[in-house]
């Protein structure tokens, strides 16, 4: 079986979702992770699925983008294999005025305390910019990442917070 990432995005219409699920059950392929959101307009969805080899998908999924209206992306990765335990699961919120760099300084942060962006989402709302990351995090980072986060939106202007994730909210 083959396992394999795909993308679809362009300008957002009713149907992508179903049309592209569609597609992918008739080859066979059963999807296993997927995420789908709108960006201004925008259809962005990424997938990964089981089943049939590249080169059949991205041939199916040329009859939905032969319009040119969408793209569609088909790439042949490797299983995860046995995964690593997952660390302290943290749910990361900034909030303040939009500027350039509020992404890269808090999830450089995330990262220098040794944790991994799992999700993330922005939005931009008139002039207010919301940043949500779910993180994990190794044992002992909770301790220290909340006053390097303080540190870091002191220096933006935005606010923070760090909580534990709800694993029933996940």
């Amino acid at each position: 079986m083959n396992e394999l990432a795909i993308t679809v995005i362009g300008r957002d219409r009713p149907g992508i979702v179903a049309d592209v699920a569609e597609v992918l059950a008739r080859l066979g392929a059963n999807l296993t992770d997927s995420t789908m959101t709108r960006l201004r307009g925008h259809f962005a969805m990424t997938l990964i699925c089981v089943g049939p080899s590249a080169a059949e998908v991205e041939d199916a999924l040329g009859r939905l983008t032969a319009d040119g209206q969408l793209l569609a992306t088909v790439r042949e990765v490797r299983p995860d294999g046995e995964a690593a335990p997952a660390g302290e699961r943290y749910v990361m919120s900034v909030h303040g005025a939009d500027r350039m760099g509020i992404v890269a300084a808090m999830t450089r942060a995330v990262t220098e305390a040794g944790g991994n962006v799992t999700d993330l989402s922005t939005r931009l709302v008139g002039s207010l910019y919301v940043v949500v990351a779910e993180v994990d995090l190794p044992a002992g980072a909770s301790d220290t990442l909340p006053g390097l986060l303080a540190e870091v939106a002191a220096g933006l202007g935005v606010e923070v917070t760090l909580r534990p994730a709800d694993p029933d909210l996940l």
